[in-house]
């Protein structure tokens, strides 16, 4: 490294051992050698003249000498303690590196010694905030971050006064917001982040701390609770709160968020880290929930949440190990009544716990990332599965299969379904897949780009529990459907729910004026099948009709349809 030529002396200097370390030891040889490298040469041209007799010239060198030490000793004890400031601000600035703790140097001084510890001292002091703000705050919302949420909480409960306070705890989650993320631009995602802590901290009092603690999660710890109603109330004011539209860059963004609950009973008291980690149990259970929900922490959540760990652990591999099953449910033409087409729905026949439900393992797979290689399995048994009954010589049916929103965010999706077909011989007109209006609103413009191209494969297309999403006939216009299908909710109350059987009639209403062909789920008695035949619903699915069954019994359900054909051809 060059040094600056004004370095010179003090890097020479440097070279010496004893003077290596000890700036103060430079100065004082230099002060020493100074002063007396004159009066020896002096004191030595008085010596050598003949001037004076030897006597009076030895008098003559030692007053000298003694007064030249006397002063030279007087010189350096204040040239010490003149270069204090610089000494005093070394060890301040060793100190902090060593402690962090701030210098208290003096700042009244005006020359340039008194200017560096001013300065210095000021600029440690800024230094130090800085540190704390990166170390203690999140850079996005400027929210508390994880670190100073748990530190002042641990204060908060460590207090002795506060033995008998009741703490709650919320973490907060954007629902979907992975899904969501991907169909903005990161620096909108951002100004969503930012403006969802700006509407947080309006909701919570001076008291609360409120923190970001990553990604699209937030804590809040409320420290005085009045009443167990009141933690109910600021929940549902958060929760209302976010599901108010966000207007960033001209487009308007619709959230919903969960929230986990969990309170530092009086005879529990928990730790920071087990109250954060309650508060996760009870969010993930809020989330299974359906969106804006908010759930309190129980020992029972803690037990279910071990369930779902010890399920996604055999959950891996069970395709390997052929764990996995296709069941079939029919959709019957209501004026017919014969059979039109077959859902294919996965099944887990677990080696010791029997069939799993898929309410169960779905979302754990939609979590993990598996149900990518579930959904495309599912996809080539279904199409083997209906090639072999064309083959077996019953009338050709649609095979409705049902796309995951990690399965349709694929880039290759269409080719993989291309080439499935082409694998299982299938005609593309057999092939039925379905989607949620939720997903498809992500990204649209990427939505409709993918939907157009399955379509042009000749495959149909059938939108999966229309009525429960946005529902907007503006998206609904642009996605290239040939099928609507009314969620089960609507259809279970249509007998005796107003509300309901408006629904429906508008969504079968909807879908003949828009050339759709409309399917009912969930439909389980004879009086909501005369209702929908009624209304103009073209298909029907449900337990009226058949349970999801294993494809051996379908073979008989398909040999009974084919009689019922032949005795009304004859």
């Amino acid at each position: 490294m060059k040094l600056n030529n004004n370095l010179y002396l003090y890097s020479f200097l440097a070279n010496f051992g004893w003077l290596k370390k000890s700036y103060t030891a430079k100065i004082m040889l230099v002060a020493f050698l100074g002063t007396h490298v004159p009066l020896l040469t002096l004191l030595f041209s008085f010596v050598i003249s003949n001037s004076y007799s030897l006597e009076m010239a030895a008098r003559v060198m030692i007053v000298a000498l003694l007064a030249t030490l006397a002063g030279t000793a007087a010189t350096l004890y204040a040239i010490h303690h003149l270069l204090k400031p610089v000494i005093l601000t070394s060890a301040a600035l060793q100190n902090y590196l060593n402690t962090k703790t701030l210098p208290g140097l003096p700042t009244e001084f005006a020359d340039e010694a008194g200017t560096l510890m001013a300065d210095t001292s000021q600029t440690l002091h800024k230094l130090d905030e800085l540190i704390h703000y990166i170390s203690n705050y999140d850079d996005l919302t400027g929210l508390a971050n994880r670190d100073l949420f748990r530190d002042r909480l641990y204060q908060t409960l460590s207090q002795p006064e506060n033995n008998q306070r009741l703490v709650a705890v919320f973490l907060l989650s954007i629902d979907d917001f992975t899904g969501m993320s991907h169909g903005l631009e990161p620096q909108t995602t951002n100004l969503l982040l930012r403006t969802v802590a700006q509407r947080l901290s309006n909701c919570v009092a001076k008291t609360d701390i409120l923190a970001h603690l990553s990604g699209d999660e937030f804590a809040i710890a409320r420290i005085e609770i009045v009443s167990f109603e009141s933690v109910i109330k600021l929940s549902q004011l958060l929760l209302s709160t976010l599901s108010k539209p966000f207007s960033l860059e001209g487009n308007l963004i619709h959230i919903t968020a969960s929230i986990g609950i969990t309170i530092n009973g009086l005879n529990d008291r928990n730790s920071v880290d087990q109250l954060l980690q309650q508060a996760h149990m009870a969010l993930y259970q809020a989330k299974q929930q359906g969106r804006s929900q908010y759930q309190f922490y129980s020992p029972e959540i803690n037990a279910q949440l071990q369930e779902r760990l010890s399920l996604e652990n055999e959950l891996y591999g069970a395709l390997k190990r052929n764990e996995m099953l296709v069941y079939y449910q029919p959709l019957i033409d209501l004026h017919s009544r014969q059979i039109t087409a077959m859902e294919a729905l996965v099944r887990w026949q677990h080696p010791t716990l029997g069939l799993i439900s898929p309410a169960k393992f779905i979302p754990i797979a939609e979590a993990n990332g598996l149900i990518v290689q579930i959904d495309e399995w599912v996809l080539r048994t279904a199409c083997a599965q209906n090639r072999a009954w064309q083959l077996a010589g019953f009338t050709p049916i649609r095979i409705s299969v049902n796309l995951s929103a990690r399965q349709f965010e694929q880039p290759h999706l269409v080719e993989i379904v291309s080439q499935v077909l082409e694998e299982t011989e299938l005609p593309a007109s057999c092939l039925e897949l379905e989607v949620t209006e939720s997903f498809l609103m992500a990204d649209m413009e990427r939505s409709v780009k993918t939907l157009k191209e399955l379509r042009e494969l000749g495959i149909w297309l059938a939108l999966d529990d229309f009525g429960t999403g946005y529902s907007s006939l503006n998206y609904l216009k642009r996605f290239p459907v040939n099928m609507l299908k009314i969620d089960q909710s609507f259809v279970q109350d249509v007998m005796s729910n107003p509300d309901s059987a408006a629904v429906t009639d508008a969504i079968i209403a909807l879908a003949k004026s828009l050339r759709l062909k409309i399917t009912a789920e969930g439909v389980e008695t004879q009086e909501q099948l005369d209702y929908l035949q009624m209304q103009g619903c073209h298909e029907g699915q449900g337990f009226y009709f058949s349970c999801p069954v294993p494809a051996d019994i379908i073979v008989q359900m398909l040999q009974k349809s084919s009689q019922q054909m032949e005795t009304i051809a004859a």
